[in-house]
């Protein structure tokens, strides 16, 4: 990491040297970047890794300025407040337009700064206080954020949960669509943070035109799969509005997303975005995430499809080694996550998903505590069907109590960022478009 020389003022005459003061900060920022970026190997399903050129991107010039088209002055004039801003509208409009291409939405914008901010605004832009929610209940994966006591009730909103068969971890489809006739709400919000298989989107779709009520999709945790168009294929052409982070199966910048194809759900969006919900919407992680949409149309359907070959090649072996993953008569998984019982874990080897996570973690293998393990970044940095294999043997093991960090550290060792342009950024750098991985480097 470079280090830029300064110094500290403390008074008008006295200078203290700026690495006599924080000489800590670099040190620690050193020792995470060798361990998360080198030494570590996340399977956590919630966090990502960017591109060089990405994380160029992110460290570039917008970080510190602003853009405020369309603004108002006292006198009457209508024109950006700010000056210096030529380039950074249009990077917004080009990271807009590749964001409507890549997903086949009518609208889209990433003035969100979180996925929980464009959360808000999907909320805000498709509901006036007192209107009913139906939205997937914590209990079966979603998202807390939305349930009661939180977004919902800044907006004044009545949250209700959608009918979920726990066996087959998805929606009931039936009894949902019957509440859905019966409670005539206004909006119905699916989408979760544990979640193994896409949902009946038609079948919902057909309910909501019933009794008017809009359909809405939070994507965070399966954005990158819907880039590659192996996951909820048509959610575009059966949903209203979708949010979505930046940050986790697709490998972005944190940061938000929300798409549209109702114009009139978009146009209340961006009436609450600026001075509403945020006012300086961070050009830089726009810049970001506009060239991570142009890696995912580049080589995100390859990318989607071994995400989830890993994710069921893991499941499948730490099954097979008594490891309890859940869902196996279904396949385990048809998306980045694959689940495991807490349960049944505590019963087999006395640990809780935080001490098996902390076991872990001395070992070098990251995962969460609240029982998922997630296959994104392992595949992002070239891992495969076979390093899922070594990695299922190094988690049992590790669990049990086994030192297995050499190991971790040898297919560490092997894995090169994959699914990347070979150039400065874009296509037409990289003619070849061709996929860096851990065979190429």
């Amino acid at each position: 990491m470079i280090r830029a020389r300064a110094a500290v003022s403390c008074g008008p005459y006295i200078r203290v040297p700026l690495f006599a003061s924080v000489a800590n900060l670099w040190d620690l920022v050193d020792a995470h970047e060798a361990w998360r970026r080198r030494d570590a190997i996340n399977l956590q399903p919630s966090e990502n890794v960017m591109s060089d050129q990405a994380r160029s991107l992110l460290a570039s010039d917008f970080a510190n300025r602003y853009t405020l088209p369309g603004f108002t002055s006292p006198w009457g004039d209508v024109g950006n407040a700010y000056r210096g801003t030529r380039y950074m509208d249009d990077v917004e409009a080009l990271a807009d337009g590749l964001a409507r291409e890549l997903f086949g939405a009518a609208h889209a914008t990433h003035k969100p700064l979180s996925g929980h901010l464009a959360g808000f605004l999907l909320l805000h832009a498709s509901c006036r206080r007192g209107d009913r929610v139906l939205i997937v209940a914590p209990t079966h994966g979603g998202y807390e954020g939305y349930t009661r006591g939180y977004l919902p009730e800044y907006l004044g909103l009545d949250v209700g949960y959608l009918p979920f068969d726990e066996t087959s971890w998805n929606l009931d489809v039936k009894a949902a669509s019957d509440l859905i006739l019966e409670a005539k709400p206004r909006l119905v919000l699916v989408g979760a943070s544990h979640i193994l298989f896409p949902y009946d989107l038609r079948a919902l779709r057909t309910a909501c035109d019933a009794v008017g009520a809009l359909l809405g999709y939070d994507a965070s945790h399966v954005l990158g799969l819907v880039a590659g168009g192996v996951f909820q294929r048509s959610m575009l052409q059966e949903v209203d509005v979708m949010s979505s982070s930046t940050h986790k199966s697709f490998p972005g910048p944190q940061g938000g997303l929300f798409l549209a194809n109702r114009s009139d759900a978009f146009r209340r969006a961006l009436e609450r975005v600026t001075w509403h919900i945020e006012d300086n919407a961070h050009w830089h992680r726009i810049a970001a995430t506009a060239q991570v949409h142009m890696e995912m149309r580049a080589f995100g359907a390859a990318y989607a499809r071994q995400v989830v070959a890993n994710a069921q090649a893991l499941a499948r072996h730490l099954g097979g080694m008594g490891f309890p993953v859940k869902f196996g008569s279904m396949g385990y998984t048809e998306s980045h996550q694959v689940l495991y019982d807490p349960r049944a874990m505590k019963d087999r080897w006395d640990l809780t998903p935080h001490a098996f996570a902390d076991r872990l973690e001395r070992n070098n293998l990251i995962v969460d505590a609240v029982g998922r393990l997630g296959t994104a970044e392992a595949t992002r940095m070239g891992a495969r069907e076979a390093e899922m294999q070594r990695l299922a043997d190094l988690l049992v093991r590790a669990a049990q109590g086994e030192d297995v960090r050499r190991e971790v550290a040898e297919i560490r060792s092997g894995l090169r960022l994959s699914f990347v342009f070979d150039g400065p950024g874009s296509p037409k750098d990289d003619q070849a478009g061709r996929r860096i991985d851990s065979e190429e480097a």
